[in-house]
């Protein structure tokens, strides 16, 4: 899936300088992110457990689960988001199967890694 494409004519952006904090562990979950431009690290009590660049998308756990984040996001490099709420995100998963499916195989993958770490 193309995702730089579904979502580079979004229209609510944030742009991020190297080192600024896009959101932390705990914070209550508004929107999930594309990073359109730059890296930034998801981080979990110091430790980097990915680096996410142009094309990843992050955030999206607390939009479906518990409505909290579950680690730190991090901009390692100036980077520009799309910020895609939860009533855009929903449209998103039910107009569009192919982000649906997406979204499901990156929660897999993310959750294969987390078992190997630990």
């Amino acid at each position: 899936m193309d995702v730089l494409s579904l979502f580079k004519t979004e229209s609510e952006k944030q742009s991020h300088s190297a080192g600024a904090i896009v959101f932390r562990k705990g914070d209550e979950a508004r929107a999930m992110y594309v990073v359109l431009e730059g890296e930034v690290d998801i981080v979990l009590d110091g430790r980097v457990l990915s680096t996410e660049g142009a094309g990843s998308l992050f955030g999206e756990m607390a939009l479906i689960g518990d409505h909290r984040r579950s680690a730190d996001a991090v901009a390692k490099s100036n980077c520009v988001l799309a910020c895609i709420d939860e009533r855009r995100f929903a449209f998103l998963v039910g107009e569009t199967p192919y982000f649906a499916l997406h979204v499901m195989r990156l929660l897999v993958e993310r959750i294969r890694r987390k078992e190997r770490a630990d």
